[in-house]
């Protein structure tokens, strides 16, 4: 059995967060610095074996254990039982941080309080995003961050709980041989901008013709280089159009790199230009400023990149923003004005102030 030290701090924290991926990256930050402020407490952060890549250089007291969801073995409720015993013969964990909030954490946390095992929750906040978003009288005001949600879940468990994350990286950024097949190092006087145009949902994808423009007035300018991220057919293709049309434009969209040689690569851009999508969130863990740009859904949410500036943020100020949380509803004007309306200039005056 798992021992508690004489204060009641756990000694073994199984933490759960499993999609989605900007979600998970916004755990870091918190995952990190509870880790370095706890060095005898040692935390199993459990999500997909996907997302596992992302966490690049963590404490020695974090173990990150990816689980395969499209297993047999785990589907259903029997599944989860079995997850559970599982991940409990393996750590011996005393308490449970549930960053996710869903059915099958719900499970993971009722058969941990059955054991006696400490659980700690996720709260989303639902009620009030739901007065965030709604068409009329919104409260617009801005709700507590999904960091600081998840910096309570460990503080519940009586952890210390202070920031003691900078980034993924050292001073200098990733090791540049990680990217060695995507590009040389940057030459002197040379400027990186990485460009990542898309995300889940219709409602946070700025037009593809205006970004287009962005892209344009960039590669005109012999001393940029730009890298244009994405991931899927569709997104290669047209990605790989603007790469062949633009001249020193680099698409990383044709072949899966993985999480270590993007991060890395993103570590030594002068600025990233993204949707409310999970490129935020990783040019984020390598403290790269992002000019984010934002439609259906609002900053005010809790979910804008870790330390990025408020002059870097792109949006217009509309009366039905925000009308969802995750960018999925239909706009009510049937226009998307909310993206559609932010002139391409608008972006490139931000993008050139890091440059």
């Amino acid at each position: 059995m798992a021992h508690k030290s004489a204060d009641n701090t756990p000694r073994r924290v199984l933490v759960t967060r499993f999609s989605a991926l900007g979600d998970v990256a916004m755990t870091i930050p918190v995952l990190y610095s509870v880790a370095l402020c706890n060095p005898a407490t040692q935390f199993i952060f459990v999500t997909r074996s996907s997302m596992t890549g992302m966490f690049v250089n963590p404490p020695a007291n974090v173990t990150v254990r990816g689980i395969d969801l499209n297993d047999p073995r785990y589907k259903g409720l029997t599944g989860v039982n079995r997850l559970y015993g599982d991940l409990r013969r393996e750590y011996d964990f005393d308490a449970v941080a549930d960053l996710h909030d869903v059915l099958r954490t719900h499970i993971l946390d009722l058969r941990a309080r059955l054991g006696g095992i400490r659980v700690a929750r996720l709260n989303k906040g639902r009620s009030q995003k739901r007065s965030l978003t709604r068409s009329t009288n919104k409260v617009m005001l801005p709700l507590t961050s999904q960091r600081a949600r998840y910096r309570e879940v460990f503080y519940r468990l009586g952890l210390v709980v202070e920031n003691r994350f900078n980034s993924l990286y050292p001073e200098g950024g990733g090791p540049v041989d990680l990217f060695a097949e995507i590009t040389p190092p940057k030459a002197p006087g040379e400027k990186w901008i990485g460009i990542a145009p898309f995300a889940k949902h219709k409602g946070k994808i700025y037009p593809l013709h205006l970004m287009e423009k962005v892209v344009d007035h960039f590669a005109a300018m012999p001393s940029v280089k730009i890298f244009l991220f994405g991931g899927g057919k569709e997104e290669a293709d047209v990605l790989g159009d603007w790469a062949a049309r633009f001249p020193h434009t680099v698409s990383l969209a044709s072949k899966r790199h993985g999480f270590a040689v993007e991060l890395s690569l993103l570590s030594h851009l002068d600025v990233m230009v993204s949707m409310d999508s999970a490129n935020m969130h990783l040019a984020s863990l390598v403290r790269t400023p992002v000019v984010s740009i934002w439609g259906a859904t609002h900053p005010y949410c809790g979910f804008r990149g870790w330390r990025q500036a408020d002059s870097d943020i792109v949006q217009l100020s509309m009366t039905c923003r925000p009308c969802s949380v995750f960018g999925d509803k239909p706009c009510h004007r049937a226009d998307y004005h909310c993206l559609a309306g932010i002139a391409p200039q608008i972006i490139i005056d931000k993008v050139s102030r890091h440059l």
